[in-house]
């Protein structure tokens, strides 16, 4: 028997039902201290980070030097200013070709693609593209934005290389948030004579924002923190000088310059031996995930408004 009664009257398990109970237990358990040892990990090296770099960013005076300052061979003098505005300018691209793509391309698989092999295929291989390795972006990117088309080391062709990074993790998430949508949503717009695309702009789209939002933030939030590929398209540079022409009104501006980010800075300051450039890095660490959270915060502020309405 699979149970059998306590002296309560109280039913136990006995036997291969005993035995699956106290596997999941134990299982429950040993997730559960993985999980506490992930954060506790996190933890730890955000306090050394915070303990470290504190310095070069409080006062608030401090922390205005150190946003406004260029690099410098000297630590002291060194800032986060070019990268700063080459993480602003690389970032905006991004998220402005990425997201259109992204989200007409879930669209029509969700929406519009007829259910045939083709269709299928495209699925799978986007489910692929988003666990491929982030170097293999930067390679490719190398290879198309900055010789074929002539772009070099620059804003446009880092920005077109982590677009294709962020895509096929943006689209498999805009999917689902599309999915989550209620059929009858679409039927009884339908049923009032509404189009195809008119259910899909009006109810649909508004409808899975929120879980779109997600993908998008998360995308997003990868994108910020990205070194290998931009580094494998040469933007590991000296730039003393601002990204601050703006394209249209200049030709290009500054979309054909040179340019570095914040991740690539605290790179470059973690490899140079002296001891202040690494408090450097651990300050540009803090600025960084306050960024990140940050822009974090935003999305979840957009997503609730979308899901209230």
């Amino acid at each position: 028997m699979a149970v059998e009664a306590g002296e309560l009257g109280a039913l136990r398990a006995t036997g291969q039902v005993a035995r699956r109970q106290a596997v999941s237990r134990a299982s429950r358990y040993a997730f559960l201290a993985a999980s506490l040892a992930g954060v506790f990990v996190l933890l730890f090296l955000a306090y050394e980070t915070v303990q470290q770099g504190w310095e070069r960013i409080w006062p608030p005076a401090e922390l205005e030097l150190f946003l406004t300052s260029y690099p410098s061979r000297f630590a002291e003098r060194a800032g986060l200013r070019s990268s700063a505005l080459g993480s602003l300018w690389v970032l905006s691209i991004t998220v402005l070709v990425a997201l259109p793509v992204a989200v007409g391309t879930a669209v029509w698989i969700e929406e519009f693609a007829p259910k045939n092999r083709l269709v299928d295929l495209v699925k799978l291989n986007l489910a692929n593209l988003a666990g491929v390795p982030s170097i293999i972006y930067g390679v490719l990117g190398l290879a198309v934005f900055s010789r074929f088309f002539g772009l070099g080391p620059s804003i446009l062709a880092g920005a077109l290389t982590l677009s294709l990074m962020i895509i096929p993790m943006t689209v498999l998430a805009s999917q689902e948030a599309i999915r989550q949508v209620p059929a009858s949503i679409r039927d009884a717009s339908l049923a009032l004579g509404a189009t195809e695309w008119q259910t899909v702009w009006h109810h649909v789209l508004p409808g899975a924002m929120p879980g779109i939002m997600t993908g998008v933030i998360l995308a997003v939030s990868r994108a910020a923190g990205e070194t290998a590929a931009l580094i494998m398209i040469g933007a590991f540079t000296f730039i003393a000088f601002d990204n601050a022409q703006l394209p249209i009104l200049h030709g290009w501006g500054s979309l054909k310059e040179d340019f570095t980010t914040v991740p690539i800075q605290i790179y470059n300051w973690t490899i140079r031996p002296q001891p202040e450039f690494r408090t450097n890095a651990a300050a540009a660490i803090i600025v960084l995930m306050v960024a990140v959270l940050a822009l974090n915060l935003v999305a979840a502020i957009i997503r609730e408004r979308f899901r209230r309405s």
